[in-house]
C-alpha cells in the first residue's frame, strides 16, 4: 500500500484544522485564524511579526505532525501576548535575550495545555535534544521578568541566557516595528476580538473552570483607560492654583450668613516634579510618549515650574524648567541613568534639595520590590509601564498601555 505524503502546504493545513477542532486549543481559536500563512522556502525554521506566520518547506518536512502542531500554537502565542510589540525595548536592549525570554514563557504554557503530549511536542532535532528553551524556574513569569533575570546571569558570567540555537523559530521584530500606525491598530482590535471568541468557544466547550491561560487571555482584554486623560486630570486637581474668580459658582463658605462672593478657579498650576525611571527597563518610544504629554500638560495648565528627575538607584539627572521654557522639554531634555531602581533615592533627593511641589508624578515599570519611597513631601502619582499588577501603596497609580 502506498502512503499518501503530504506536501508542505497540505500538513501544515491539516496541522492548523485538527488544532481549530481541538477542544483544548478553543481558548486559541481565533487567534489561530489571524494573519495570513506562508510556507516560504527561503525561511529556516518558523517566524512571525505579530500578525503573519512563515513556515520553511524544509523545516515542515523535518517535523512529525505533532511538533509542526506545537510550533503553530507556539506562534499564535506570540501573537497573542503581543510580544513584538509589547517588548520592543527588550529586542533594542539585547535581540537574542528578548526572543528567549519570550520562547521561555510560551514553552512552559504550551506544555502545561498539553502535558501528555496527546496533540503537539516540542520539536526535537534528530539525536533527540529538544529544539525550544524550556526552564520551569520561570514558571508565572512574563517576558520582562525573565529578560531581568537572563540579563543578570550574563553580566555575572553565571549563564547565557539560553543559546540562540535552542530556538525553532524566528521573531520578525524589524517587520513588526515597520508595520503602518492604522495597520498596528486594526490588528489590535482583531486579536482582542479573536481572544474573546476563543474565550466563548472555551467556556461552550469546556465550561468556567479552564485554568491560569483563560484568566490571562480575560487579563488581555480588559478595557484600557486613557492614562493621559487620568494625567491630565490629576495634575489639574491636585495642583490647582485659585488665581481667577468667578460669580458663576458662589463660595459656599459664605452662603450660610447671606454673603454671596466669588469663587476662585485655577487657570494654572504651580510647581510639579517629574519622576522618570530610566532603570534601563523604560523604553525611548515610552519615554518620548511621556514627555510630549508632559509638553502638552504644561501648555494646557501653564505650570510655573517643572523639576525633571531621572532616577534608577540614585537622581542622575535634574533638569529644572519655568514657564517658558517647559514647551521645549521634549527637545531639550537630556536622560540620564541606567542602574537599578529605587524610589527612595527621589524623596531623598527632594528632602536634601528641599524641592516642596504641588504635585510629584513618577513614571516607572513598578519593578520596585517594596520601595516604594517611604514619605513623600507631596501628593505622588504613579504611572507605571508594563507591570499591571503593582499598585502603589501611596498616591494614586495608572497603568500606562500605549
Amino acid at each position: 500500500m502506498n502512503t499518501l505524503v503530504l506536501t508542505p502546504e497540505r500538513k501544515l493545513q491539516r496541522v492548523k484544522v485538527n488544532l481549530l477542532r481541538n477542544p483544548k486549543v478553543a481558548l486559541l481559536s481565533g487567534v489561530l485564524m489571524v494573519g495570513k500563512t506562508y510556507v516560504d522556502s527561503s525561511v529556516p525554521t518558523a517566524v512571525t511579526n505579530g500578525r503573519d506566520e512563515r513556515y520553511g518547506t524544509d523545516f515542515i518536512k523535518q517535523l512529525k505532525e505533532k511538533e509542526l502542531a506545537f510550533v503553530v500554537m507556539h506562534e499564535a502565542m506570540h501573537k497573542m501576548y503581543r510580544h513584538l510589540t509589547t517588548w520592543r525595548k527588550l529586542y533594542d536592549e539585547d535581540a537574542r535575550l528578548a526572543n528567549c525570554a519570550c520562547d521561555y514563557v510560551i514553552n512552559l504554557q504550551l506544555k502545561d495545555l498539553d502535558p501528555h503530549e496527546s496533540f503537539m511536542s516540542m520539536p526535537r532535532d534528530k539525536d533527540g535534544k529538544l529544539m525550544g528553551l524550556l526552564d520551569e524556574r520561570f514558571r508565572g513569569m512574563n517576558a520582562k521578568q525573565v529578560f531581568d533575570i537572563l540579563k543578570q546571569e550574563c553580566e555575572g558570567g553565571g549563564g547565557s541566557g539560553g543559546e540562540q540555537d535552542d530556538n525553532f523559530d524566528e521573531h520578525d521584530w524589524e517587520s513588526a516595528g515597520d508595520l503602518p500606525e492604522e495597520t498596528k491598530r486594526e490588528l489590535e482590535r482583531e486579536l482582542d476580538q479573536a481572544i474573546r471568541q476563543g474565550i466563548i468557544a472555551n467556556q461552550k466547550i469546556n465550561g468556567n473552570g479552564s485554568g491560569d491561560l483563560a484568566r490571562e487571555l480575560g487579563e488581555l482584554i480588559k478595557p484600557k483607560v486613557d492614562w493621559r486623560e487620568q494625567l491630565r486630570e490629576y495634575i489639574k486637581s491636585i495642583c490647582a492654583g485659585k488665581d481667577v474668580s468667578t460669580w458663576r459658582r458662589p463660595n459656599r463658605r459664605f452662603i450660610g450668613s447671606d454673603v454671596f462672593m466669588p469663587t476662585l478657579v485655577s487657570e494654572k498650576v504651580g510647581h510639579i516634579v517629574l519622576a522618570i525611571d530610566t532603570s534601563g527597563s523604560i523604553g525611548g518610544p515610552e519615554l518620548d510618549a511621556f514627555l510630549s504629554e508632559v509638553s502638552g500638560i504644561a501648555e494646557s495648565v501653564s505650570p510655573e515650574v517643572v523639576d525633571l528627575l531621572y532616577w534608577d538607584t540614585r537622581v542622575a539627572g535634574h533638569e529644572t524648567y519655568d514657564g517658558s521654557s517647559v514647551s521645549n522639554i521634549v527637545t531639550s531634555t537630556k536622560p540620564r541613568g541606567g542602574g537599578g531602581t529605587s524610589p527612595s533615592c527621589i524623596t531623598d533627593y527632594m528632602k536634601e534639595k528641599r524641592i516642596e511641589p504641588e504635585c510629584t508624578v513618577v513614571l516607572t515599570d513598578g519593578y520596585v520590590g517594596s520601595d516604594w519611597g517611604g514619605d513623600w513631601p507631596s501628593p505622588v502619582l504613579w504611572c507605571i509601564v508594563g507591570s499591571n499588577d503593582a499598585v502603589a501603596p501611596n498616591g494614586k497609580t495608572i497603568h500606562v498601555n500605549d
